[in-house]
């Protein structure tokens, strides 16, 4: 499994409708697998996280094997979950709260 974080202007973050993320990209490389992967469709689903509404881009994929998911954190932080051969479930959403950015600064 992969979990990336893009920012908001990364070029990663910028693909055609057929272009696979950079994630996906890098989990068949890990895999070294040279297949040519498109994906094939988008489907927006809403998933209850505590008290919030977290809309998730369920990507779908011509190889089947890969699931992977999209979502936009409060940060304009663009998290994308990429799975070789198992599903990603709503379960794992909590698992990924963003920590606050004051952790991230320096004194």
């Amino acid at each position: 499994m992969i979990i990336g974080n893009l920012p908001e202007g990364s070029p990663a973050r910028d693909l055609t409708d057929s272009q696979i993320p950079f994630e996906v990209a890098q989990l068949l490389d890990a895999l070294e697998n040279d297949e040519d992967v498109e994906v094939t469709g988008v489907e927006d689903c809403p998933v209850m996280q505590g008290d919030n509404l977290l809309i998730v881009r369920k990507i779908k994929l011509s190889e089947s094997r890969i699931s992977c998911v999209q979502f936009d954190r409060s940060d304009n932080v663009l998290v994308t979950i990429a799975s070789w051969d198992r599903p990603i479930t709503d379960d794992l959403y909590a698992l990924l709260k963003p920590l606050p950015a004051e952790l991230f600064q320096q004194g």
